[in-house]
């Protein structure tokens, strides 16, 4: 392996790196949009806002239609994803406490991997098994200690199950589709479709931000151009370089990072247990991401020599 391939390697890292910071900091955002704002207005505000800035660098870049070939796994993640994923959220955050949403959202993660395994052929290694079972006890752990502060209907835990689904299924039908268009090209327009099916809220909408206080109806835009606009994007270029699996797996570093900034910047200090499965979670995702040690030593020895490596291509990689 050359440097020219280990280089987008890396920038796909640390566009991974963003897209999870920026969907930790929306479940901060959330909480207060969602105190003024229902679900379905909530989704439409924060998509219709991604739409329009995603749209606006569209523009700027002179982006074209993504080709026919990608328009099945662009509209299937759209609905999905973008639509039904973000509605069924927000209804669910209102139904359950916290630890339950988390711990019932996070089996998405581990959907994903079986069904891009069944559906993809994504490769399933000894490490990223492990470090997803290693994160998946972290996020039960988180979610069990923030349980009870809330109340928990069976209508709640549906939906969190209905939004696993939907994010897993979603992710498995944009890969494909990422090999055809551009990461801008596949987000944007998948944010569009899932604004289009959300318009039936557009009433609500306008009729909760004449009530809402300015901090609320500034968390939604927030998240319609950071967590949507900007981390959607970084997520697709991420996704087009490694395998469905991997990408759901890195995901589980949002529980430790919400835990982290909820402390800071809401005040909510964690308990014990709260840390631990921060600190599992985390451990996890290293572990998933990781490589066999000859492995890696042979790539960093490529890359000083600028000579090829033999040995058995990955199958993330895409040229």
């Amino acid at each position: 392996m050359t440097k020219s391939l280990l280089r987008p390697e890396r920038a796909a890292a640390a566009a991974a790196v963003v897209t999870v910071v920026l969907w930790a900091s929306a479940f901060v955002s959330i909480r207060s949009a969602g105190a003024a704002y229902s679900p379905g207005a909530l989704a439409l505000g924060r998509l219709a806002s991604g739409a329009l800035t995603l749209g606006m660098i569209c523009l700027v870049r002179r982006e074209g239609l993504p080709p026919r070939s990608a328009w099945r796994g662009i509209a299937i993640s759209g609905a999905l994803w973008f639509g039904f994923y973000m509605v069924a959220l927000n209804w669910a955050e209102q139904q359950v406490d916290a630890g339950t949403a988390a711990l019932v959202v996070n089996i998405g993660p581990l959907l994903i991997a079986l069904l891009g395994a069944r559906l993809l052929g994504d490769a399933m290694p000894p490490r990223l098994v492990a470090g997803m079972a290693v994160s998946f006890a972290g996020a039960v752990t988180v979610g069990l200690s923030m349980s009870g502060g809330g109340g928990s209907s069976v209508l709640g835990v549906v939906l969190c199950l209905l939004a696993a689904v939907a994010y897993a299924g979603g992710v498995v039908a944009q890969k494909p589709a990422l090999s055809r268009a551009g990461a801008l090209q596949v987000t944007t327009f998948g944010c569009l479709i899932g604004a289009v099916l959300c318009l039936p809220f557009a009433g609500q909408l306008v009729q909760d931000a004449a009530d809402a206080p300015v901090s609320a109806t500034l968390n939604m835009v927030y998240l319609g151009v950071f967590p949507t606009a900007l981390a959607f994007t970084t997520w697709a270029y991420a996704l087009a370089r490694t395998t469905a699996s991997r990408m759901g797996a890195t995901t589980y570093a949002v529980p430790a990072l919400v835990v982290l900034m909820a402390w800071l910047l809401l005040g909510e200090v964690p308990g014990l247990l709260t840390l631990a499965g921060g600190v599992l979670c985390l451990a996890g995702v290293a572990v998933s991401r990781s490589r066999p040690r000859a492995k890696a030593e042979a790539e960093a020895k490529a890359e000083a020599n600028q000579t090829p490596v033999a040995t058995d291509p990955e199958p993330e990689q895409v040229p």
